[in-house]
């Protein structure tokens, strides 16, 4: 008999799973329908897949339950993202994946229809996917004058292009950010520089914040799913390894948040933080097993 340990936010005591749970969250899991999963640290680390993540998603096809993926890094254009997915072990389809990218382009299209000339500071994956829906993206010259500027998770990053973005952000341009994200998680001994970190040395330098932060903790995402599924807020688990990303995205689309500790968060971190989510757990293998107790009784 496996023996699983997990925290339960509203008794903020833990228990242990062998044959019941308790019975609050064995309803709240039997609601369940959708699971939107984030990726790096949760599904994976950097380059490498858990070694329980296929187990765990071919045991939601068996209960019935659809996953998407949900990701705040920009860096892959969604065809890199399927193509990293599929060198994994893992099949999924273009709308089974939602990164910032995404979102980023739906909020410029809807909130400044004119506009067809960015300045993007990301990679060239991320460039690709802007290109792919119809825009331009701007070089590194005073005289090539953007409608926007878009700071990304930039893994390409060099010193005149970050000059020229904050040049374009001091003139008054609209400035969007891909994502809040500090850091991206990895297990290669480094610390990867993502886009909030990004964002706070162009307002060091400019004095500007983005005018709008896209990503989790956004909603956006989730709604989108909710709309495409015909689902309600409660039969939406959101799982994810932040608190200040992917609990804060459940907790504002009114989802079932999910904190598991295989990537950036720490247990002592999730027990003291003033809004913890609806359940931590070690890992997604251990929600499988609380799914599988759920939705099987």
């Amino acid at each position: 008999m496996h023996l699983r340990r997990a925290s339960h936010s509203v008794a903020c005591q833990p228990f242990y799973i062998l044959r019941f749970m308790d019975q609050r969250l064995k309803q709240q899991l039997q609601q369940i329908k959708h699971v939107a999963l984030d990726m790096d640290g949760t599904i994976y680390m950097g380059s490498t897949l858990f070694p329980f993540t296929i187990p765990f998603l071919n045991g939601l096809k068996e209960l019935g339950i659809s996953y998407s993926f949900l990701t705040n890094n920009p860096s892959r254009s969604i065809d890199d993202y399927l193509l990293k997915l599929q060198h994994m072990g893992i099949t999924a389809t273009e709308e089974e994946i939602y990164n910032t990218t995404v979102a980023t382009i739906d909020y410029i299209k809807a909130t400044y229809p004119q506009a067809r000339r960015l300045f993007l500071l990301g990679t060239p994956s991320m460039i690709s996917q802007f290109e792919k829906a119809g825009f331009t993206s701007t070089t590194n010259s005073p005289d090539d004058v953007p409608d926007a500027v878009v700071a990304a998770f930039d893994m390409s990053l060099v010193y005149p292009r970050l000059c020229r973005a904050a040049w374009w952000i001091s003139q008054g341009l609209p400035y969007i950010a891909t994502n809040p994200d500090r850091v991206c998680p990895t297990n290669e001994r480094t610390i990867l520089v993502d886009c909030g970190s990004i964002c706070q040395c162009l307002n060091h330098a400019t004095g500007r914040t983005p005018d709008i932060t896209l990503g989790k903790p956004d909603p956006n995402m989730l709604l989108g799913i909710r709309r495409q599924k015909h689902l309600q807020p409660n039969q939406i688990a959101m799982v994810g390894d932040r608190i200040y990303t992917d609990i804060k995205m459940a907790q504002n689309a009114g989802a079932f948040g999910v904190l598991v500790l295989s990537g950036e968060t720490t247990l002592e971190v999730a027990q003291s933080a003033p809004n913890p989510p609806d359940l931590t757990v070690e890992n997604i293998q251990v929600l499988g097993t609380l799914l599988q107790e759920a939705h099987q009784s």
